[in-house]
């Protein structure tokens, strides 16, 4: 694996990268609050066979931290970012593999050039009005009718070491023994730069853009019908699994792996997931 920056438009875009540049991409696309950091093993285990590209955000990981007054912390111009990034790695075609914030950023990317994009692989992010019908999400919705501080009070505890531990917890069959403290810890160092709780209080917000493209999203679905294989936490409390099923209506060919943990199904199901995706890929990708 190497380590690599690149400049979008003046931010420092940090990404892990491993494999042949003459095999397939596969691109990867981290959740809140962590980075590409949550691919660091899953990694390894294709970078024989594909050519795996995993960046870090702006405001995220070992990606600049542009201040607000800078940057526009939304999912579009994250999506932008991304976008650009693939202009500048040259990169023509890729399968994409995202998860929680990964999702609407890559769903973007996939509606907008279709072409592109060899397949897709989902964990637990969402695409559909039923993964967010449940009670992590009634706060922020509030915020999304309310931008003030009074509401962001109550979505303020999200950014903080407790709850970052719960998301590499809460569900999971066995985390005291599963789950590696550095997890929580390094997502953690990074929300605690200052001016950090202010961007993801942005991008709570900037999440209430995602729903009103969902129509748009499922329509790409239908039309195209890219490969999907989704590998999901049932035990997730933020995306719970309500949030997979309704793909099966858009895509039945979608192939579907439902497993016993939580958020981050990658800290439990690596290797799993990794042989599933080495299965499906290697079906359908084209070498």
């Amino acid at each position: 694996m190497s380590y690599h920056t690149v400049d979008i438009d003046g931010v420092k875009v940090f990404y892990r990268e491993a494999g042949s540049k003459t095999a397939p991409t596969l691109l990867l696309l981290h959740g809140f609050p962590t980075s590409s950091h949550m691919f660091r093993d899953l990694i390894p285990k294709l970078a024989d066979r594909y050519h795996v590209i995993a960046p870090d955000y702006p405001g995220y990981g070992q990606s600049d931290q542009p201040p607000m007054d800078k940057f526009t912390y939304s999912f579009d111009n994250l999506a932008s970012v991304m976008e650009k990034l693939i202009a500048k790695l040259g990169l023509n075609s890729y399968a994409l593999y995202v998860m929680d914030y990964g999702a609407p950023i890559g769903f973007r990317l996939a509606a907008a050039h279709p072409e592109r994009v060899t397949a897709l692989v989902v964990q637990n992010g969402n695409a559909y009005d039923e993964g967010l019908d449940n009670e992590f999400w009634a706060p922020i919705k509030e915020y999304w009718k309310d931008k003030s501080e009074a509401k962001a009070a109550k979505i303020r505890p999200l950014v903080e070491l407790g709850a970052t531990k719960w998301q590499y917890s809460e569900g999971f069959r066995n985390p005291a023994t599963n789950v590696s403290p550095d997890t929580w810890m390094i997502d953690q160092a990074y929300l605690d730069r200052p001016g950090n709780e202010e961007i993801q209080l942005e991008l709570f917000y900037s999440y209430g853009t995602n729903p009103p493209l969902y129509p748009k999203w499922q329509a790409y679905f239908r039309k195209h019908q890219p490969p999907m294989l989704i590998v999901w936490g049932k035990g997730d409390k933020i995306f719970p699994a309500e949030g997979a099923y309704p793909y099966k209506r858009d895509l039945p060919n979608v192939e579907m792996h439902i497993f016993d943990t939580g958020h981050f199904a990658l800290e439990e199901e690596g290797d799993e997931i990794a042989r599933l995706m080495r299965d499906f890929l290697d079906r359908k990708v084209k070498r």
